[in-house]
């Protein structure tokens, strides 16, 4: 039995963003897509999808807001100061 890592079971499990991502890095490197900065502090930013059924419409945010989105949902986004 091979051990598989927690990402490539989320990769997996989870082909409609893992197709919604794939499609932000080939916009990103075709100029089709422009990265901006977090939309909360300004700073280097990753893309967000809400939703992966449209996978070019994505929220900038900084890894630091971005984790904060997903582990205590948008309505806490603005609260706190960045690390």
């Amino acid at each position: 039995m091979t051990n598989i890592s927690p990402q490539l079971k989320w990769n997996r499990a989870n082909p409609e963003a893992m197709a919604a991502h794939q499609a932000v890095r080939v916009a990103k490197r075709e100029g089709v897509l422009t990265p901006l900065a977090c939309i909360i502090c300004g700073a280097a930013a990753e893309a967000h999808h809400e939703h992966y059924d449209e996978p070019l419409n994505v929220t900038w945010l900084c890894r630091f807001h971005h984790r904060r989105h997903h582990d205590k949902g948008p309505g806490d986004l603005f609260a706190g100061d960045a690390p």
